[in-house]
């Protein structure tokens, strides 16, 4: 029997699609799990199914009564409301009544103030954990009907949660991040109370960042990118990654040859200062004509036979 079918279900904000195109039918005695990271959108399709919260685009249907569980900032546990007083609210609401057995007797003839105090808190306790127990969770160890809403661990809360939604006999329960703030042993208490709710025929859909083993739900995964498209981006990272690496050894190679033209330029301005002392050596050619002017002296008896020696 199919409890809620969604189709095309699509919610858009002013930011773009929360979800679209959503397609679910889920059936009595199912666990689904909605899987996804923070801000993909799990919160918002589940309240959506419960019919909380409006869409877009599609519909839902429903062909049972769905309860909330616990979902935090809409569907929680009051923070000054003891486990007991909870539940003996929403049996209030049911139109149930949690009488204690100490008061059942009392009805029936026996005077009011001659039960004692003890026995009223007694009884009352009882009759919470008889209703506790007949929600079907097996987890009446886990809640202590004293204890207040703000005391509660994430786990405790998630359980009373379950338990005051499964008190009302519908047909569908969702709960939100089932596996926050909680350790791997108490996610695997959960997902163990999850699949009792479910033999009693009730479907039960609930979100969480991830599913471990050996829970078997059936998941269904939101804000993951298209198979595609994230080949392509890994492909492009790794071109854009390898072309520098290619490019590297030409720039080094241009590092190493730029010395060698320093070398070269030093080289040239050695040749010039060269070629500019050339000009230097010219100068000996200029000395012949003064030796020849001696020669010519010495003949026409004008330089004396004997001079001074030149120390060279």
């Amino acid at each position: 029997m199919v409890v809620v079918e969604a189709r095309g279900l699509g919610l858009r904000t002013r930011r773009g699609w929360v979800f679209r195109g959503v397609d679910l039918a889920i059936r009595a005695g199912e666990v689904h799990a909605i899987v996804g990271p923070p801000g993909s959108g799990r919160t918002s399709l589940l309240l959506a199914l419960a019919d909380r919260f409006p869409i877009t685009e599609g519909e839902v249907r429903h062909h049972a009564p769905a309860a909330l569980g616990q979902v935090a900032g809409v569907h929680e546990p009051d923070p000054e409301l003891t486990v007991a007083e909870h539940i003996t609210e929403r049996l209030l609401l049911l139109g149930r009544r949690v009488v204690p057995a100490a008061s059942a007797t009392a009805a029936r003839g026996r005077p009011r103030f001659g039960i004692l105090p003890w026995r009223r808190r007694t009884g009352q306790r009882d009759a919470v954990m008889a209703a506790i127990e007949s929600a079907g969770l097996g987890a009446e160890n886990l809640l202590d009907p004293a204890r207040r809403g703000r005391d509660l661990t994430p786990v405790q809360r998630q359980v009373l949660g379950l338990t005051l939604a499964a008190l009302s006999g519908p047909g569908l329960i969702l709960a939100d991040d089932v596996d926050a703030g909680t350790s791997s042993t108490e996610r695997a208490l959960l997902w163990t109370i999850l699949d009792r709710v479910a033999s009693q025929g009730i479907a039960v859909v609930v979100t969480t960042r991830e599913v471990e083993p050996p829970s078997t739900p059936i998941i269904h995964r939101l804000g993951e990118p298209p198979a595609d498209p994230a080949g392509q981006a890994s492909a492009e990272e790794e071109t854009a990654e390898q072309a520098p690496a290619e490019q590297a050894p030409a720039e080094e190679e241009t590092a190493e040859q730029a010395p060698a033209e320093e070398e070269t330029a030093e080289q040239a301005s050695a040749e010039e200062e060269t070629a500019e002392e050339a000009p230097a050596e010219e100068e000996t050619p200029e000395q012949a004509p003064a030796e020849e002017e001696t020669a010519e002296q010495a003949a026409a008896g004008t330089v004396p036979t004997h001079h001074a020696e030149v120390t060279r």
